[in-house]
């Protein structure tokens, strides 16, 4: 610490210090105890961290913290917190959430994107350059969204429908500034505030966010490895009441669960006979390794305005294009319609110019096929590891899509002390806890195998293990 406070004192602000396995390797030290001395130094202001970047020497006339400004009045402003968006960060956001920033030189397996190098980035750049000399860089759009795109999204689905079912049409179709805004306005069209809304549990965090901020009453559903079970769903709808049932059908996040035809079949018999409508999230449309017809979405069979659907492009196209869609016919899509414009009045154009001109390309449809065979050696390489270094973990199978391994530790773990040791060796994981609309079943962490540098993954499953063996 006192090496590099001189190393600090020593240089202009804006200098960038050296990458983590520098200091190691120069001062003979550990990961973790630079990592700590980092902290402290940022608590300090003598340093800022970029994330994706690096760490750099604080800004101001001497590199240190200016005069701290006083705040203190907003507490009598404000009152007590009551959005769940201001309170339950803790989902996402938080120092064991999966929305953490990764250190420079760590290991990511705790985000929920996938590595830059299987995203169609050529494609990405040369459409938003297209789209840039376009009118569409100086127009407004449609509340719903431009008609091109909406008709991709309603032929997507269309070509999933069987023979007798009326497919989809773009007037059903609303584009989305990505889904997690969808979640919201879905959540308030279907439910009244302080109204029951039956979820998978685990779930995607960002759902549970949602929910929270819709005054919704999540009530959890568990299932088995072929889906929620129908027996104990008709009997949640029939003691709530719920009219809606948000669920990920196909690779569901965290547990990379896809629901079997038949447990298909039950859930919309469940739903039909409790008139409920599902909220069917398929977050994962375009990471699947397989092609069975039997994992089409579900709301290409649907033709009765029963399925609401979801469907991001954020995550396979680019983080920077937040661009997907929810369809829902009858009064329901109205309804979706009006709410997402009184939050975000229309998505950017550009937005979904570039979108559209990414997924119309015929080397889109290249990059998808190649990502199966990509996303399966990264899986299979993780799960090895998860095997071979963990053999007291319990693997909840191996997904055929996705981007998570879902990994239950022994009831005796330690969950906040591992997440935090881990982050100081240098590798990122996520807490299961965040993960549960009510109290955890068990102990879990979520592993990413989309992240960067798949070469690191067994060292980095070491690195779990050794200080799983500290936090029991």
């Amino acid at each position: 610490m006192t090496e590099l406070r001189q190393w600090i004192e020593g240089r202009a602000p804006g200098t960038k210090l050296p990458a983590t396995r520098t200091l190691v390797r120069d001062h003979g030290i550990g990961p973790g105890t630079v990592q700590s001395a980092l902290r402290t130094l940022t608590a300090e202001g003598l340093v800022e961290t970029r994330p994706g970047v690096g760490t750099f020497i604080a800004a101001g006339p001497t590199g240190r913290r200016l005069h701290p400004a006083d705040y203190s009045w907003q507490a009598g402003a404000l009152g007590a917190a009551t959005s769940v968006g201001a309170t339950t960060a803790a989902s996402g956001g938080s120092e064991d959430g999966p929305l953490r920033p990764t250190p420079e030189d760590a290991v990511s397996l705790h985000n929920g994107y996938p590595d830059r190098r299987l995203l169609p980035e050529k494609i990405v750049r040369q459409a938003l350059a297209r789209a840039a000399r376009s009118d569409a860089a100086v127009a407004a759009a449609p509340r719903a969204g431009v008609p091109e795109l909406r008709q991709w999204f309603a032929h997507e689905l269309g070509q999933h429908t069987p023979a007798g079912t009326t497919p989809a049409a773009a007037a059903d179709v609303t584009v989305l500034p990505g889904t997690q805004s969808g979640l919201a306005a879905i959540f308030r069209a279907v439910a009244a505030p302080g109204a029951p809304v039956v979820i998978e549990s685990p779930t995607y965090w960002g759902a549970i966010l949602a929910a929270g901020e819709s005054g919704v009453q999540l009530v959890p559903a568990v299932g088995s490895d072929d889906g929620p079970d129908p027996v104990e769903l008709d009997r949640t709808f029939a003691r709530t009441g719920a009219r809606a049932f948000y669920a990920q059908p196909r690779y569901a996040n965290p547990t990379g669960i896809t629901w079997s035809p038949t447990r298909r079949g039950e859930i919309i018999e469940v739903l039909e006979r409790h008139g409920a409508f599902l909220i069917e999230d398929d977050w994962a449309h375009d990471f699947g390794m397989t092609d069975h017809p039997e994992q089409a979405p579900m709301a290409a069979q649907d033709d009765a305005g029963r399925v609401i659907y979801l469907r991001s492009l954020t995550k396979s196209v680019s983080p920077a294009l937040r661009v997907g869609t929810v369809i829902a016919r009858g009064p329901v899509g109205e309804r979706i319609r009006a709410n997402v414009a009184a939050s975000a009045m229309y998505v950017s154009p550009l937005l979904q110019a570039a979108a559209l001109d990414v997924v119309s390309q015929p080397a889109w449809r290249t990059h998808r096929a190649s990502l199966r065979g990509q996303l399966r050696s990264r899986r299979d390489l993780l799960a090895d590891a998860v095997h071979t270094r963990l053999p007291d973990a319990v693997l909840s199978g191996l997904p055929g899509g996705g981007l998570n391994l879902w990994v239950r530790l022994p009831d005796t773990t330690d969950l906040r002390c591992l997440v935090v040791d881990c982050e100081r060796a240098g590798v990122m994981i996520a807490s299961g806890d965040g993960l549960f609309p009510a109290e955890p079943t068990g102990k879990f962490i979520r592993l990413n195998f989309a992240g960067p540098d798949p070469g690191r993954f067994e060292p980095a499953v070491r690195t779990i293990a050794e200080v799983l063996s500290r936090c029991r």
